[in-house]
Order: C-alpha cells, then structure tokens, then sequence
C-alpha cells in the first residue's frame, strides 16, 4: 500500500503536464515545413537589403571616380570626361 502510494501522486501530475509537452511537439512538428520552406527561400535569394547595400557601394564609387575626374579635369584646364568612370550603375 505504501509502494502505491507515490503512484497515486504521480499519475494525476503527469496527466497535468503530459498534454503541454504534446501540444508543443506536435506545434513543432506542424511549423516545421514552414520553417524549413522560409530557410530556402531565404537561401535562394538575395534580399532586397542585399541588394540595395550593393547598389549604393557600386554609386557611391561611381559618384568618387566623377568627383576625382572633375578635379583632375579642372587642374588640367579640360573638360571633364565621364566616360573615364565607367557606366553609371
């Protein structure tokens, strides 16, 4: 009697806890195409981010080489040739 005692405790517990940790584990098992889809997009394409930190790189270094070839261009007394920078992105 005193062995079964503990059991009694425990069965009403563990049916307290039990149906959280299977909530969660089937949440888990539910999210987790979503999860890994949203990974491999994310993988697979640049983001827009991404691609505006590059853009403004590759302007700023245009706008440079202009400011660069304006004052060689003035200190040289000729006209100021753009074509030297490149095209403009």
């Amino acid at each position: 009697m005193a062995r079964m005692l503990p059991l009694r405790l425990a069965a009403p517990l563990a049916l307290l806890l039990l149906p959280g940790c299977l909530a969660k584990t089937a949440v888990d098992i539910v999210t987790l195409p979503v999860k890994v889809a949203a990974k491999g997009v994310n993988a697979a394409l640049p983001s827009q981010k991404k691609r505006d930190r590059k853009r403004g790189k590759a302007l700023r270094k245009y706008e440079e080489c202009l400011g660069r070839e304006e004052r060689k261009a003035a200190k040289e007394g000729r006209p100021m040739d753009e074509t030297r920078c490149g095209e403009a992105p």
